[in-house]
């Protein structure tokens, strides 16, 4: 049975330094993001694999993985898209280790695993959340979806103002 969590007590698990201990069962709440002024809608939970191990000197190696599907508007053509995006993440906090060895996730001994998954997930996606890799937009003229209409639906692109004296040249 999964167990649903936000927050984990790292503290409970008593792990020595070398030890470790991976969670298979735990599933984590996503919220909602927002990318270029559009809201995509993630899963409510999503089954996650956890990967803990305690360093020496007392700081913790991280590892977050799970896949998690976005639903929203295709930024070419606002069709609605829903890809599917691996996370993999990676996190080391050592105590005393400054900005470049602490984890924002770990308050203490608790890992805010919500907060985690979420900026993962974020950093995970694509740089265009699209409803299929070849998405070909909308018509800059007419607004027409491209990918139902084709390529040549009717329009010319108006010519380029900057190659008007290129155009007047006669060349015999």
């Amino acid at each position: 049975m999964a167990h649903r969590t936000d927050i984990l007590d790292l503290a409970r698990l008593r792990l020595e330094p070398g030890q470790g201990r991976r969670f298979d069962d735990l599933e984590v709440p996503l919220d909602s993001l927002e990318l270029a002024g559009q809201r995509y809608q993630t899963p409510e939970v999503v089954p996650v694999r956890l990967d803990i191990s305690r360093m020496t000197g007392g700081g913790w190696a991280l590892r977050l993985r799970f896949a998690a599907a976005l639903s929203g508007p295709c930024m070419r053509c606002l069709a609605d898209a829903s890809p599917e995006t691996e996370v993999d993440a990676h996190e080391v906090h050592q105590e005393g280790g400054g900005d470049e060895l602490s984890s924002p996730y770990l308050d203490g001994d608790e890992l805010d695993l919500r907060a985690w998954a979420r900026d993962a997930l974020a950093l995970a996606l694509p740089n265009q959340v699209l409803c299929r890799p070849d998405c070909a937009g909308l018509c800059p003229v007419c607004g027409a979806d491209l990918n139902t209409a084709g390529e040549d639906h009717g329009h010319e692109a108006p010519p380029d103002p900057r190659w008007a004296k290129l155009r007047d040249l006669k060349l015999d």
